[in-house]
């Protein structure tokens, strides 16, 4: 299925923050309008956790909040503490040794999402590095309101075979408006893609890929949404996007549908791409012929690839992209609308919004923090994690 895409290219530059962006290969538009000022700082929330990675909600009306640390636990915070929700970890899981986590530079437990009805079937699923170095998706289950998981209840969904390298898992998990299981897969590691598996649609190593976890029968994890761009083909029929790196977190924004994909660069540039929740899939993202804008292999192809919506390149200690989500909250009107991200080893956290029909990227705080990822609570309220061990909330400033 061929990728759709509409509009006019626009692009704003400010080279003294090493910024640049795009809707597509071209760049000769003007600069986009100044942006309002968002108004907003990071205020101490919680500490003393294990590299967490990733914070999320249950969708219950709980006010819970559940926060992977990536050796392998799940700890859930009810307003007073936090305790362990589930444990994967070698050395205290009573789960089999297939969801036993491997933890270690960029391996772990790196994704979790709820489902959607967790209300009523207690449904939960994580994404994580098994012992044999695989990229795994599996369920658990829960009671409803239980302070913990049933670590006995996983089913293994999905495995993808990461033995070769160690880095570029991926790892995000969420559940999309159509009510499909989203994941983020890395390209398998290493420098550069050998395997050029981000253009390859016989591996899941390098996409985004969607699958149905309402529907199985019997032995049967998911099943293929019949709308999926390659679903006909044998082999890659989960596939959503292509031709990604290691998309380090992507979301869905909750006031449009709209889904924002930020992807790790190589050498150079960080990315940020944005399907609108109209789109129906198939986009190749350019991997690895192109990183970001510009052409990093002259000598492999990228059919169809489309640019990034932003991109930043390393100038200033920048090496990482952490996405994040647009902020839905109520405390910070002037956010409302505005997508939030940051780089892991600057800590640079930056916001991009559309103003007048032009993207507009503007750098807002400069902290001292590895952000792992971003967050948001049920209320659409934003959290930054701190992979040392710190979760910040957003605040008004």
């Amino acid at each position: 299925m061929q990728a759709k895409r509409a509009g006019t290219a626009v692009a704003w530059v400010a080279p003294a923050l090493g910024v640049s962006l795009a809707g597509c290969w071209d760049d000769d538009v003007p600069p986009a309008p100044p942006a309002d000022d968002t108004g907003f700082q990071l205020q101490p929330f919680l500490t003393g956790f294990a590299q967490p990675v990733f914070l999320t909600h249950a969708g219950d009306g709980s006010g819970r909040l559940f926060i992977v640390e990536q050796a392998g636990v799940v700890k859930v915070w009810d307003g007073n503490t936090a305790t362990t929700y589930l444990d994967l970890r070698p050395a205290s899981t009573t789960a089999a040794e297939a969801f036993e986590v491997r933890s270690g530079g960029e391996r772990g437990l790196l994704g979790l999402a709820f489902h959607p009805g967790f209300s009523e079937n207690g449904r939960l699923f994580v994404f994580y590095t098994a012992q044999s170095g695989d990229l795994t998706i599996a369920e658990f289950r829960a009671e409803p309101r239980g302070a913990s998981a049933d670590p006995a209840s996983g089913r293994v969904l999905l495995s993808e075979d990461h033995r070769r390298f160690s880095n570029h898992n991926g790892g995000m998990l969420a559940f999309g408006p159509d009510g499909y299981l989203y994941a983020g897969l890395g390209d398998g590691g290493s420098g550069g893609d050998p395997s050029n598996n981000a253009q390859s649609l016989d591996t899941l190593l390098g996409k985004v890929i969607r699958i149905d976890v309402d529907g199985p029968v019997g032995t049967i994890p998911y099943l293929i949404p019949p709308d999926n761009p390659f679903a006909s083909r044998t082999r890659g029929a989960e596939i959503w996007a292509y031709g990604l790196r290691n998309p380090w977190r992507f979301s869905f924004d909750r006031g449009t549908g709209d889904l924002w994909i930020a992807d790790v660069g190589q050498q150079r540039y960080e990315e940020v791409n944005r399907e609108a929740a109209d789109f129906e899939g198939g986009a190749n993202y350019g991997w690895s012929r192109f990183e970001g804008r510009h052409v990093y292999d002259s000598d492999r192809s990228a059919p169809g690839a489309v640019a990034p919506g932003a991109e930043y390149d390393h100038d200033g200690g920048h090496c990482s992209v952490t996405g994040g989500y647009v902020y839905r909250g109520d405390a910070i009107p002037g956010l409302v609308g505005t997508y939030v991200l940051a780089d892991y080893c600057s800590g640079v956290v930056w916001t991009l919004r559309s103003v007048d029909g032009q993207w507009d990227m503007r750098r807002v705080l400069d902290t001292p923090h590895n952000v792992s990822s971003f967050g948001e609570d049920e209320d659409g309220e934003l959290y930054v994690l701190d992979h040392g061990g710190d979760i910040l909330k957003v605040v008004a400033a």
